[in-house]
């Protein structure tokens, strides 16, 4: 499987109102990212071991994924193209070793 077959098939396991499909999908994907980092603070405060941290955060991270792909649908992205630009603008940064600063246009 690749991110374009990824991306074909989350829409077919789509249920959300079309008319604020926009919201709802920004809304979910950052609700998931809250839900991965949740992990990680029980992680963090209960020291549950590296394989349960590990199956737990790959649950919320392809909920995170799912999110991702369908706000990219409904904006008419394409996962893989907003994949290569942000390895190619990390990419940039390292090379101008500007990757651990801060803003956008650095």
């Amino acid at each position: 499987m690749d991110l374009a077959d990824y991306q074909r098939f989350t829409p077919t396991t789509a249920i959300y109102p079309a008319d604020r499909a926009l919201e709802y999908l920004a809304l979910g994907l950052a609700s998931e990212a809250g839900e991965v980092a949740g992990v990680v603070k029980k992680w963090l405060r209960d020291g549950t071991d590296d394989a349960t941290l590990k199956a737990k955060l790959a649950g919320e991270l392809g909920d995170v994924c799912w999110y991702l792909s369908q706000l990219c649908n409904q904006v008419g992205l394409d996962l893989d193209a907003v994949f290569a630009e942000n390895m190619r603008k990390l990419q940039d940064r390292a090379r101008r070793g500007v990757i651990g600063g801060s803003g956008d246009l650095r």
